[in-house]
């Protein structure tokens, strides 16, 4: 085999490699879309916290995201 016959090869297996893992990334997409405050109502619905912890860290997440869009405009 001559060096341009490697090199295509590789190329090749590379697709189907890169082919693979953006298939099964698709398939099984991560978590990370979920914001703070479904995370804070799921800890809440399983009994992880409190209702008193409940309103003061969702009143601490309504009050951040009204400093950040205050500091955007």
């Amino acid at each position: 085999m001559s060096a341009a016959s490697w090199v295509v090869m590789i190329a090749g297996w590379a697709a189907v490699a890169g082919l693979a893992i953006w298939t099964v990334c698709r398939l099984f997409p991560a978590q990370r879309d979920r914001d703070a405050h479904a995370i804070l109502d799921a800890r809440l619905a399983s009994g992880e916290i409190d209702m008193d912890s409940y309103q003061r860290m969702r009143d601490l997440l309504g009050n951040h995201s009204q400093i950040r869009t205050e500091g955007l405009r």
